[in-house]
């Protein structure tokens, strides 16, 4: 006979998801707030849009290089300490920013500090702690993680648009780090644990079966033909070079817009408040948008839906261009609000699903580095040639094709050829014999 105990209560990676989802509502709501700015310093310090795009272009350059080294840290000691450590530091340097007086002191505070330390709350860490929390469900938890950051973008780049106006530029800086100092920092140390494990849990709250002789077992996670034992044998499989590919021009278009959003809709004569409310729409419909994607994720192949978010937000950009402006800014958040951030859930389990999670950290940082260098040339480009050409028509054009290549190169990715839901091997026949020893071990 055998005995085995029934789940009781909720699963306690739930919780975990619930505060990296604040984590991620921060972080990425104050990411994309920036773009709320750039009039203002223009105005401020007489620089041009093109100056203002240095300092965010150096920013989502500091971000995806730190991205590998956040990624393999959180591998090694675990993701716990990486996020509370980049939340301490990302805090008090954008309480700093509210003393710059040039966009020297913001490319130092805001380029090189706030960028790079927001790599640590970056899916780099977070992802891969809820990856090691779930495994069945992994998508819908992924899913509900990434969905903090459109409700920060919901709330948080409305929000702070209403403190520029109506208490400054400065204020706004120390509003925001405030929150991460009391609340952010002290939910992450109250809640957050690196891997099931720390709390003698199992993955997807599993529990054990005990046999009648006494013995303790628990099930074996399934292997698949790429799962790797080192992260630089994943280097030489084409998948993650599709994937970061196509990562590569998600970071071109997020980047562009959290930068150039609100500077394009002031071109446009559209009111800064009106276009920090259409971006918070967009990120309403995102919200949504990505839970949807991130459960059909458990029971579709993620690359087809990876290929369809890529598609429908090359539609998005398109309408920037054909539609009349008033009328482009709404266009553009209901049908780019569908595919914001939904990239970020089915890149990550799909990287998942074909090496494991053993180098997670690791390999979607590379992916999140090409995202950031794809951003940062873009965020640069866009200011360059808004203030040559006087117009974003052409870089938005440039983002939809982009846009439509990776929802090609998405959609030849072969899903049910490398990836563990489709297909398991015996362990020890995968690359030099791969263990998934994340409830063992400290980083994995």
């Amino acid at each position: 006979m055998r005995n085995t105990p029934k789940k009781q209560g909720i699963y306690y990676g739930w919780y975990v998801v619930a505060a990296l989802f604040f984590a991620s509502f921060l972080a990425i709501g104050s990411r994309q707030s920036f773009g709320v700015f750039v009039k203002t310093w223009e105005e401020d310090w007489g620089v041009s849009t093109a100056a203002i795009s240095l300092a965010a272009a150096i920013g989502w350059l500091m971000n995806g290089l730190s991205q590998p080294l956040v990624g393999y840290l959180t591998d090694k000691y675990g993701g716990r300490p990486v996020l509370v450590i980049s939340v301490a530091v990302m805090a008090v340097a954008t309480i700093a920013v509210a003393s710059v007086s040039n966009v020297f002191g913001l490319i130092v505070l805001y380029g090189f500090v706030i960028s790079f330390a927001s790599g640590g709350v970056s899916p780099a860490t977070t992802g891969v702690v809820v990856a090691r929390w779930f495994d069945r469900k992994r998508g819908t938890a992924m899913s509900i993680l990434i969905a903090g950051g459109s409700v920060g973008g919901l709330i948080v780049v409305p929000f702070v648009s209403y403190v520029l106006i109506e208490y400054g530029w400065r204020t706004a800086w120390v509003i925001v780090g405030a929150l991460a100092v009391g609340l952010g920092i002290p939910l992450l140390l109250l809640v957050v644990r690196s891997k099931p494990s720390d709390m003698g849990l199992h993955i997807d709250g599993e529990q054990p079966v005990i046999s009648e002789d006494g013995e303790t077992k628990i099930s074996v996670r399934p292997v698949g033909p790429k799962f790797v034992a080192k992260w630089k044998d994943a280097l030489g499989s084409k998948p993650i070079w599709q994937l970061s590919f196509g990562y590569f021009v998600c970071g071109i278009t997020t980047a562009s817009i959290s930068v150039h959003f609100v500077r394009w809709a002031i071109s446009e004569d559209i009111s800064t408040g009106t276009a920090a409310l259409a971006f918070g729409a967009l990120s309403a419909i995102n919200a949504v948008g990505v839970l949807v994607v991130g459960m059909l994720s458990d029971r579709l192949q993620r690359k087809n839906l990876l290929g369809a978010v890529y598609f429908v937000r090359a539609l998005a950009f398109i309408s920037l261009i054909v539609v009349p402006g008033d009328k482009a800014i709404w266009a553009f958040a209901v049908i780019g609000g569908m595919s914001w951030l939904a990239t970020v859930p089915l890149t990550a389990s799909l990287t998942a699903d074909v090496y494991g999670v053993r180098n997670l950290g690791t390999l979607f940082g590379l992916a999140n580095m090409s995202h950031q260098l794809g951003g940062a040339g873009a965020v640069l480009l866009f200011g360059w040639a808004f203030t040559k050409l006087g117009s974003y028509d052409i870089p938005f054009a440039v983002g939809a094709a982009t846009l439509v290549v990776a929802g090609i190169v998405s959609l030849t990715i072969r899903e049910k050829k490398h990836s563990v839901r489709y297909v398991q091997v015996p362990e020890g026949s995968a690359m030099d014999s791969y263990t998934d020893d994340s409830s063992s071990q400290g980083g994995t």
